[in-house]
């Protein structure tokens, strides 16, 4: 069910198939899913690396010479589902399950490199395509705080 991510660098396309591929210090991208048949999109964000707190082993939890109370779980990173990820919209979700990934186009807009950086770069490219007002948009919602519902008039 993978399918690459694609970056537009000018004239040049990039595959970006693996972490290797992505710029230094990069943490995350901005991304677009477009329906090449039905012309809809979607404009998300995703994390390269999730952060996950494993319990401490009884080897580790003696190992540990640090002052005050012992931890008992620690923080491990590891890569992300970036690579098989077709974002959190319901309808996309279910086209895919339908097996149509073929008829969508997964792309990179922007790297990124912090979280913030993420947030914002997502919003921007939310509002700069008016996702919110447009038809032709999957997207629902912008920081989950503004709604599509909300801005239609009655």
């Amino acid at each position: 069910m993978s399918q690459n991510w694609l970056y537009y660098k000018g004239e040049k396309v990039l595959e970006c198939d693996s972490v290797d591929k992505f710029p230094e210090g990069c943490i995350g991208f901005v991304y677009r899913i477009t329906n090449e048949k039905t012309g809809r999109f979607y404009i998300g964000k995703k994390s390269l690396y999730s952060n996950t707190k494993k319990k401490l082993t009884k080897k580790e939890l003696a190992e540990y010479k640090g002052p005050g109370k012992k931890p008992t779980k620690k923080l491990v990173t590891k890569e992300s589902n970036w690579k098989d990820y077709w974002g959190s919209n319901k309808h996309i979700l279910e086209e895919i399950k339908q097996g149509k990934q073929k008829e969508f186009r997964k792309e990179i807009i922007k790297f990124c490199f912090n979280k913030k950086q993420l947030t914002y770069w997502e919003m921007h490219y939310q509002c700069l395509d008016n996702v919110l007002l447009t038809p032709q948009s999957y997207n629902d919602n912008i920081l989950a705080k503004f709604f599509t519902r909300d801005l239609l008039e009655k």
